[in-house]
């Protein structure tokens, strides 16, 4: 049986994504990758004019409901002004705080971070660096939000995350012999920063830092030197440069 129209409909807010343990994404490039990916979709909705897309018939063929729906109902649950006619509707997968700490390799941490842009942008540059997984702290922008979702385009689907709360993430780290390094202009400049074993990368929101959300509690401090007068750079590109620079000293080996 499809799933209520009122349970998707309210999975395009938080609560509805926490309550059901689902989540919402739309179009056929999104779904190819989820399908590439192995998420577990529940059901996929589209309109007619969308069926005959190559990404339903796979879908179909892996046994996933398509359920066909009006423009107008498809609307009511699309969070983009010109829908693409289909809206898949996936199983949240969330892994053990243990688990995501547990693995090798440097983990992105979005330090408070709440533009869904930003966050989708580095969940995609967290994959395209060698970053073994990432974190999204408690309180911050949602990792299953539409736009996030968007915004990674599909790279949400293969990484490992995890939530993090703040207040016992400094404890977890220490116990799984991680260092938190964090992306702060008072930290050491880049290009002379020796990065730990195993560091956690905490990137927090452009003005306020990371102080808001760890409140001081880390162990090291990196920065991006900057040549001119700007106070701070974006927290994608911030946290893109140095998950760039780690992965070049770490897994290309490209500078001593």
């Amino acid at each position: 049986m499809p799933l209520p129209h009122p349970v998707v409909r309210s999975l395009l807010r938080r609560k509805g994504r926490r309550t059901h343990r689902l989540f919402t994404f739309e179009g056929p490039s999104l779904l190819a990758e989820a399908l590439s990916a192995g998420i577990e979709l529940v059901e996929i909705r589209a309109t007619a004019e969308a069926l005959g897309d190559p990404a339903l018939a796979e879908a179909r063929a892996r046994g996933i409901p398509v359920v066909e729906i009006s423009t107008r109902t498809l609307r009511s649950i699309s969070d983009v002004e010109t829908p693409t006619g289909i809206v898949a509707v996936a199983r949240i997968d969330e892994r053990p705080l243990d688990e995501v700490l547990g693995s090798p390799g440097l983990v992105l941490l979005l330090a408070g971070v709440a533009d869904p842009g930003n966050a989708g942008t580095l969940v995609r540059a967290a994959e395209a660096f060698g970053a073994s997984a990432v974190l999204f702290g408690a309180g911050g922008i949602d990792p299953h939000g539409p736009k996030v979702v968007r915004a990674a385009m599909g790279s949400l689907f293969r990484i490992p995350h995890a939530v993090a709360p703040a207040g016992s993430l400094p404890e977890a780290a220490k116990s799984h012999g991680r260092t938190i390094v964090v992306a702060d202009r008072t930290g050491t400049p880049l290009p002379v920063f020796r990065f730990p074993e195993r560091p956690i990368l905490a990137v927090g929101a452009e003005r306020g830092g990371v102080q808001a959300w760890l409140g001081g509690t880390w162990d090291q401090a990196v920065a991006i030197p900057h040549a001119g007068p700007t106070e701070s750079l974006n927290a994608a590109v911030a946290g893109s440069i140095v998950l760039y620079e780690w992965s070049i000293r770490t897994s290309f080996h490209a500078r001593p």
